[in-house]
């Protein structure tokens, strides 16, 4: 299937993910974890990773990031996006297990992650794509989440074109696998929200070439 094909403004909601989006190669796995893990897991991490509020400058003017971040990994595998430069913490237990069930499911090795922290529904983030050159062509993102849903959207950047987009909700304990074209054709974000949320967090693993 290829853009073309997409009829202006459809709107693909909820879950599973549709098959054969343009571009695309994405799995969603709502269970990923069970509940007593995750619940366990969104404990832990709250508590113990090393969380930091990095600043940002856009049009000349710098801000806080609205979310608080950390970056584990292997030696040596720093990471930058928007002038923000990371370098690694060395993995927890806890980081460890999570990869290690990923990896078994995705048979695909990570070397990193980005942990984003959204302590209520004014967190967020805006739309990108995880294409920095650090990550290779084509890179396989594995995003696991703890805590309260967030909508996610996902945009394909011809949208204006073929109009096509995803909307749905991250639920606790879920896996977002992206890969293959993905990141080169799609934008996604985690938008603010007036509502009333508990906190989430959020790992992407990927490997840092």
């Amino acid at each position: 299937m290829n853009s073309q094909q997409v009829e202006q403004g459809e709107l693909f909601t909820n879950n599973p993910i549709p098959e054969n989006l343009p571009n695309a190669d994405i799995q969603y796995i709502s269970d990923f974890f069970s509940k007593k893990k995750s619940d366990q897991m969104l404990k832990t991490l709250i508590q113990n990773i090393k969380w930091r509020q990095n600043t940002i400058q856009f049009y000349g003017k710098r801000s806080l990031v609205p979310r608080l971040e950390a970056w584990y990994g292997d030696v040596g595998k720093s990471y930058s996006y928007s002038g923000i430069q990371m370098n690694p913490t060395p993995w927890s237990e806890e980081l460890l297990e999570i990869k290690q069930a990923i990896e078994k499911h995705t048979k695909s090795p990570f070397n990193s992650v980005l942990i984003n922290y959204y302590r209520d529904g004014k967190d967020r983030v805006a739309w990108h794509s995880d294409d920095e050159k650090e990550l290779g062509r084509n890179p396989v993102i594995g995003s696991i989440s703890f805590g309260a849903e967030r909508k996610f959207k996902l945009r394909h950047k011809e949208y204006q074109r073929n109009g096509c987009r995803v909307e749905m909700k991250l639920e606790h304990g879920s896996l977002l696998l992206m890969k293959g074209e993905t990141q080169h054709h799609w934008v996604h974000e985690i938008p603010r929200t007036a509502l009333a949320i508990a906190p989430r967090i959020n790992l992407t693993f990927r490997s840092i070439r």
